[in-house]
């Protein structure tokens, strides 16, 4: 089999989200040539709407990203619709290998592919998940305010996510499930008026309106809302052809690949932006993050274009 013609760009973004598309519009705006490719999974897929976006708030998703493919278009990047497997170092550049055996090589790389949800194993919750099955309260709390809360203990996070919907509904119980209350929590909670159940969850009840109570050993809770601090591991296995694996990330949420305040990763050529970096980074934050580390790469790339200028100039 003949190998797939090689396309040569400045930049290359992996992940098609509101990291790597506003990464890509900053870098089309500075007249780079630059290809998005994206898989078509983003994080955010199953919610209505996302939430807490200056002068977008309660967009849907769809909405929200298929306006900034528009934008990336409209300054001249391009937009591809499939999966990176690999990525590799050439004496040409990264050369960015794609599922369809598309072959791509770029200058310089922004990865802002994301996370995944690692979601307890409990029936009834990823039905829910994104509605209402949430994790994030500034995402999606206000939406769920003065309703029957029910907080799943499943890590160091779940205490404080109990603290932070308390502050949304008067309504709030937190079930013990796999992680236990320390007494200083359990106080806390006394103070607050949030409730204890005790045991291990071992369902979710749900009908065609949503969640309707959680199960346990000892009986049903009525609830309308769960609330999980879900684990986060990053989509980046294939960039372990360059020396970058997800580490596990210093709160114990999940994993994430380490960059500096730009962006920049351990990797020469190659910037990170969004959850792939930073768990908690919202929307507007994820695309705050790309923005910012396309002005990076085009900075570098500006500085590595004149110095061969300067060098060319003395030879002439």
């Amino acid at each position: 089999m003949s190998q797939p013609p090689l396309s040569q760009f400045d930049a290359v973004v992996v992940g098609g989200g509101p990291a790597g598309l506003n990464g890509a519009l900053i870098l089309a705006r500075s007249r780079r040539s630059v290809v998005v490719v994206d898989a078509g999974e983003p994080r955010n897929g199953p919610a209505e709407a996302a939430h807490g976006l200056f002068a977008r708030d309660g967009i849907p998703p769809v909405d929200l990203l298929a306006t900034g493919r528009e934008e990336v278009r409209r300054v001249g990047g391009r937009i591809i619709d499939g999966e990176v497997v690999g990525v590799r170092r050439t004496d040409t550049g990264l050369e960015v290998s794609l599922a369809d055996e598309t072959t791509l090589v770029a200058r310089r790389l922004l990865v802002t592919t994301g996370l995944v949800d690692m979601l307890p194993e409990l029936p009834g919750i990823a039905e829910g998940w994104g509605k209402d099955v949430i994790h994030c309260p500034y995402c999606h709390g206000y939406e769920v305010r003065d309703r029957k809360i029910a907080v799943l203990g499943i890590s160091p996070a779940s205490t404080h996510q109990a603290l932070m919907f308390r502050q949304l509904s008067s309504d709030v119980v937190y079930f013990i499930h796999t992680w236990a209350l320390s007494a200083e929590d359990r106080e806390r909670f006394d103070a607050l008026g949030i409730a204890v159940v005790e045991g291990e969850v071992t369902e979710i009840l749900r009908s065609d309106g949503g969640v309707t109570g959680i199960r346990t050993a000892d009986g049903v809770v009525a609830r309308e809302v769960v609330a999980i601090s879900s684990r986060m591991e990053v989509r980046g296995g294939f960039l372990d052809g360059i020396g970058l694996n997800p580490i596990e990330h210093p709160s114990g949420m999940g994993t994430f690949l380490p960059s500096d305040g730009m962006g920049r990763s351990e990797a020469e050529g190659v910037w990170l932006a969004g959850n792939v970096t930073d768990l908690t980074a919202q929307v507007g934050a994820a695309a705050a993050a790309g923005a910012l580390a396309g002005a990076q790469i085009n900075a570098d790339l500006i500085a590595v274009e004149t110095e061969d200028a300067v060098r060319r100039h003395r030879t002439a």
